[in-house]
């Protein structure tokens, strides 16, 4: 095989490596796995990682970021993530996903309910990922909420 097409499926082979590991860190979170949310993010506290949920400030270190998903997952009875819009770029051993999460989630049952009310929204997120003997990891999450617009415009004040 020639240099280049070795090159091409070393890439290829790597954005899959990526896009798996990208898909695991959404599958743990809807099933509430900390375990496994955890051990997809950078090890150690010299290596800051960092998070911003939407509307959340910057979380930075291991711990702080992980607690977070922690609080997340203790408060959201269910969540399930539609990804659209999936891009990786790739850059020696860091690599960079962007994506649209279309979220459904609900909140604790109401009483008589099996499932508290369903909430839809849509966030656009960039997952950060380094490279690392045990394959990648995340270093950085960053979700912004999209702000659908409503489609009516404003009645504007009549002139005079």
């Amino acid at each position: 095989m020639s240099a280049a097409r070795d090159e091409h499926e070393e890439a290829a082979a790597d954005i899959a490596s990526v896009e798996r590991a990208n898909t695991a860190f959404y599958e743990a979170l809807e099933r509430g796995d900390f375990d496994e949310v955890s051990g997809l993010w950078l090890p150690g506290e010299d290596l800051t990682v960092s998070c911003v949920h939407p509307g959340w400030p910057v979380l930075t270190g291991r711990g702080e970021v992980l607690r977070s998903y922690a609080l997340i997952m203790a408060n959201t009875e269910y969540i399930q993530f539609f990804l659209t819009d999936v891009g990786v770029a790739m850059t020696g051993d860091t690599a960079l996903v962007t994506c649209t999460e279309n979220i459904l989630s609900g909140g604790p049952a109401e009483e008589g309910n099996a499932l508290g009310p369903l909430v839809g929204q849509l966030v656009v997120a960039t997952n950060v990922f380094r490279r690392t003997q045990e394959g990648w990891k995340l270093w950085s999450h960053h979700g912004s909420p999209v702000l659908a617009e409503s489609g009516e415009e404003e009645d504007e004040e009549p002139t005079v």
